[in-house]
Protein backbone atom coordinates (compact mmCIF):
# COMPACT_ATOMS: atom_id res chain seq x y z
CA UNK A 1 0.00 0.00 0.00
CA UNK A 2 1.84 3.28 -1.45
CA UNK A 3 1.98 5.98 1.57
CA UNK A 4 0.24 9.42 1.13
CA UNK A 5 2.03 12.27 -0.48
CA UNK A 6 3.17 14.78 1.94
CA UNK A 7 0.64 17.88 1.99
CA UNK A 8 1.36 20.78 0.42
CA UNK A 9 -0.28 24.03 1.84
CA UNK A 10 -0.53 25.90 -1.60
CA UNK A 11 -1.38 30.01 -1.36
CA UNK A 12 -2.79 31.88 -4.18
CA UNK A 13 -1.29 35.41 -4.98
CA UNK A 14 -3.67 37.87 -7.20
CA UNK A 15 -2.81 41.08 -8.56
CA UNK A 16 -4.69 43.64 -10.36
CA UNK A 17 -2.83 47.15 -11.35
CA UNK A 18 -5.98 49.22 -11.60
CA UNK A 19 -9.00 49.59 -9.52
CA UNK A 20 -11.14 49.33 -12.54
CA UNK A 21 -14.09 46.34 -12.32
CA UNK A 22 -12.59 45.74 -8.78
CA UNK A 23 -16.69 46.78 -7.77
CA UNK A 24 -18.09 43.87 -10.40
CA UNK A 25 -19.33 40.77 -8.92
CA UNK A 26 -16.93 38.70 -11.07
CA UNK A 27 -13.85 40.46 -11.55
CA UNK A 28 -10.16 39.75 -12.74
CA UNK A 29 -9.09 39.11 -9.02
CA UNK A 30 -12.08 36.45 -8.92
CA UNK A 31 -11.02 34.75 -12.44
CA UNK A 32 -7.14 34.79 -11.56
CA UNK A 33 -7.81 32.61 -8.13
CA UNK A 34 -10.69 30.51 -9.96
CA UNK A 35 -7.87 29.60 -12.20
CA UNK A 36 -5.86 28.50 -9.51
CA UNK A 37 -8.00 27.11 -7.35
CA UNK A 38 -8.62 24.66 -10.55
CA UNK A 39 -4.74 24.32 -10.87
CA UNK A 40 -4.27 22.88 -7.66
CA UNK A 41 -7.12 20.38 -7.68
CA UNK A 42 -5.45 18.86 -10.52
CA UNK A 43 -2.63 18.41 -8.40
CA UNK A 44 -4.55 16.45 -5.61
CA UNK A 45 -3.00 13.40 -6.33
CA UNK A 46 0.17 15.67 -5.17
CA UNK A 47 -1.01 16.21 -2.13
CA UNK A 48 -1.41 19.75 -3.03
CA UNK A 49 -4.03 21.47 -1.04
CA UNK A 50 -5.52 24.94 -1.27
CA UNK A 51 -5.51 27.70 2.06
CA UNK A 52 -8.34 29.57 2.60
CA UNK A 53 -6.57 32.88 2.95
CA UNK A 54 -6.88 35.48 -0.18
CA UNK A 55 -3.96 37.11 -0.92
CA UNK A 56 -5.30 39.70 -3.55
CA UNK A 57 -3.93 43.18 -4.14
CA UNK A 58 -6.17 45.30 -6.26
CA UNK A 59 -5.03 48.83 -7.88
CA UNK A 60 -1.40 48.28 -6.89
CA UNK A 61 1.81 47.96 -9.33
CA UNK A 62 3.67 45.12 -10.11
CA UNK A 63 7.00 47.30 -9.75
CA UNK A 64 6.69 47.65 -6.12
CA UNK A 65 6.81 44.96 -2.91
CA UNK A 66 4.87 48.06 -0.95
CA UNK A 67 1.57 46.23 -1.49
CA UNK A 68 -0.83 44.95 1.84
CA UNK A 69 -1.37 41.01 0.42
CA UNK A 70 1.73 40.57 -0.66
CA UNK A 71 3.55 41.62 2.41
CA UNK A 72 1.05 39.41 4.17
CA UNK A 73 2.18 36.59 2.12
CA UNK A 74 5.93 37.07 2.95
CA UNK A 75 4.95 37.06 6.63
CA UNK A 76 3.12 33.99 6.41
CA UNK A 77 5.96 31.85 4.36
CA UNK A 78 8.83 33.38 7.05
CA UNK A 79 6.54 31.83 9.74
CA UNK A 80 6.79 28.41 7.67
CA UNK A 81 2.78 28.47 6.92
CA UNK A 82 3.34 27.91 2.99
CA UNK A 83 4.91 25.29 1.00
CA UNK A 84 4.04 27.02 -2.59
CA UNK A 85 3.21 30.32 -3.95
CA UNK A 86 0.33 29.91 -7.23
CA UNK A 87 -0.03 32.75 -9.43
CA UNK A 88 -1.92 32.96 -12.76
CA UNK A 89 0.99 34.46 -14.56
CA UNK A 90 4.81 35.59 -12.72
CA UNK A 91 4.25 39.37 -13.84
CA UNK A 92 1.13 39.08 -11.20
CA UNK A 93 3.95 39.19 -8.16
CA UNK A 94 6.25 41.34 -9.67
CA UNK A 95 7.52 43.33 -12.83
CA UNK A 96 10.82 43.79 -11.31
CA UNK A 97 13.69 41.78 -11.52
CA UNK A 98 15.48 43.14 -8.48
CA UNK A 99 12.43 42.35 -6.53
CA UNK A 100 11.54 39.46 -8.06
CA UNK A 101 15.48 38.44 -7.10
CA UNK A 102 14.78 39.61 -3.74
CA UNK A 103 11.47 37.27 -2.97
CA UNK A 104 12.90 34.33 -4.51
CA UNK A 105 15.31 34.78 -1.63
CA UNK A 106 12.74 34.46 0.92
CA UNK A 107 11.20 31.05 -0.87
CA UNK A 108 13.97 29.27 -1.28
CA UNK A 109 15.17 30.25 2.39
CA UNK A 110 11.76 28.94 3.81
CA UNK A 111 11.95 26.46 0.90
CA UNK A 112 8.51 26.98 -0.63
CA UNK A 113 8.36 27.06 -4.41
CA UNK A 114 6.37 29.08 -6.76
CA UNK A 115 3.91 27.94 -9.30
CA UNK A 116 2.74 29.87 -12.46
CA UNK A 117 -0.18 28.09 -13.85
CA UNK A 118 0.10 29.87 -17.41
CA UNK A 119 3.62 29.74 -17.89
CA UNK A 120 3.79 26.13 -16.64
CA UNK A 121 7.06 26.39 -14.52
CA UNK A 122 7.49 25.38 -10.78
CA UNK A 123 10.71 26.57 -8.91
CA UNK A 124 10.68 23.44 -7.27
CA UNK A 125 12.90 21.81 -10.53
CA UNK A 126 15.83 23.43 -11.86
CA UNK A 127 14.19 23.68 -15.03
CA UNK A 128 11.55 26.20 -13.66
CA UNK A 129 13.97 28.07 -12.04
CA UNK A 130 15.54 28.67 -15.42
CA UNK A 131 12.51 29.76 -17.03
CA UNK A 132 11.67 31.75 -14.16
CA UNK A 133 14.81 34.20 -14.93
CA UNK A 134 14.39 34.00 -18.20
CA UNK A 135 11.02 35.55 -17.94
CA UNK A 136 11.84 37.91 -15.28
CA UNK A 137 14.43 39.07 -17.30
CA UNK A 138 11.86 39.58 -20.57
CA UNK A 139 9.26 41.20 -17.94
CA UNK A 140 11.59 43.93 -16.94
CA UNK A 141 12.79 45.37 -20.07
CA UNK A 142 8.97 45.08 -21.08
CA UNK A 143 8.26 47.22 -18.33
CA UNK A 144 10.80 49.84 -19.20
CA UNK A 145 10.22 49.72 -22.51
CA UNK A 146 6.15 50.75 -21.56
CA UNK A 147 8.02 53.77 -19.97
CA UNK A 148 9.92 54.44 -22.80
CA UNK A 149 6.73 54.57 -25.08
CA UNK A 150 5.37 56.47 -22.15
CA UNK A 151 7.65 59.27 -21.88
CA UNK A 152 8.19 59.38 -25.93
CA UNK A 153 4.59 60.03 -25.91
CA UNK A 154 4.62 62.90 -23.34
CA UNK A 155 8.16 64.61 -25.24
CA UNK A 156 5.70 64.47 -28.51
CA UNK A 157 2.43 66.39 -26.93
CA UNK A 158 4.90 68.84 -25.65
CA UNK A 159 6.77 69.41 -28.86
CA UNK A 160 2.77 69.96 -30.31
CA UNK A 161 1.89 72.40 -27.58
CA UNK A 162 -0.31 69.97 -25.86
CA UNK A 163 -1.02 70.05 -21.96
CA UNK A 164 -0.15 67.02 -20.22
CA UNK A 165 -1.54 67.56 -16.53
CA UNK A 166 -1.07 69.40 -13.60
CA UNK A 167 -2.40 73.03 -12.90
CA UNK A 168 -1.95 75.63 -15.17
CA UNK A 169 0.32 78.39 -13.62
CA UNK A 170 -1.51 81.67 -12.68
CA UNK A 171 -2.31 83.47 -16.06
CA UNK A 172 -3.29 80.30 -17.99
CA UNK A 173 -6.11 78.12 -18.36
CA UNK A 174 -6.32 74.96 -20.67
CA UNK A 175 -8.50 74.46 -23.59
CA UNK A 176 -8.62 72.25 -26.10
CA UNK A 177 -5.50 70.58 -24.28
CA UNK A 178 -3.51 74.17 -24.51
CA UNK A 179 -2.47 76.90 -22.42
CA UNK A 180 -4.82 79.84 -23.39
CA UNK A 181 -4.35 83.26 -21.73
CA UNK A 182 -6.80 83.69 -19.02
CA UNK A 183 -7.37 87.67 -19.50
CA UNK A 184 -8.51 88.36 -15.99
CA UNK A 185 -5.67 86.45 -14.13
CA UNK A 186 -3.15 88.09 -16.96
CA UNK A 187 -4.21 91.22 -15.85
CA UNK A 188 -3.31 90.51 -12.03
CA UNK A 189 0.28 89.02 -13.15
CA UNK A 190 1.21 92.12 -15.60
CA UNK A 191 -0.04 94.47 -12.55
CA UNK A 192 2.33 92.84 -9.77
CA UNK A 193 5.44 93.15 -12.16
CA UNK A 194 4.67 96.34 -12.88
CA UNK A 195 4.01 97.20 -8.84
CA UNK A 196 7.48 95.08 -9.10
CA UNK A 197 9.52 97.74 -11.08
CA UNK A 198 7.59 100.62 -9.37
CA UNK A 199 8.71 99.18 -5.87
CA UNK A 200 11.96 97.02 -6.16
CA UNK A 201 10.97 94.98 -3.98
CA UNK A 202 8.94 91.73 -3.25
CA UNK A 203 8.51 92.80 0.22
CA UNK A 204 6.98 96.23 -0.21
CA UNK A 205 5.30 94.70 -2.82
CA UNK A 206 3.42 92.68 -0.14
CA UNK A 207 2.80 95.50 1.94
CA UNK A 208 1.51 97.86 -0.53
Amino acid sequence: MSALPRKIRCAIYCRKSSEEGLGQSFNSLDAQRQACVSYIHSQRHQGWIVLDDHYDDGGYSGGTLQRPSLRRLIRDIEAGEIEAVICYRIDRLSRSLRDFTRLIDVFEDKGTSLVSITENFNTATSMGRLNLHMILTFAEYERELAGERIRDKFLASRKRGLWMGGHPVLGYGIWDRKLVVNETEAALVRHVFERFLQVGSATKLVRS
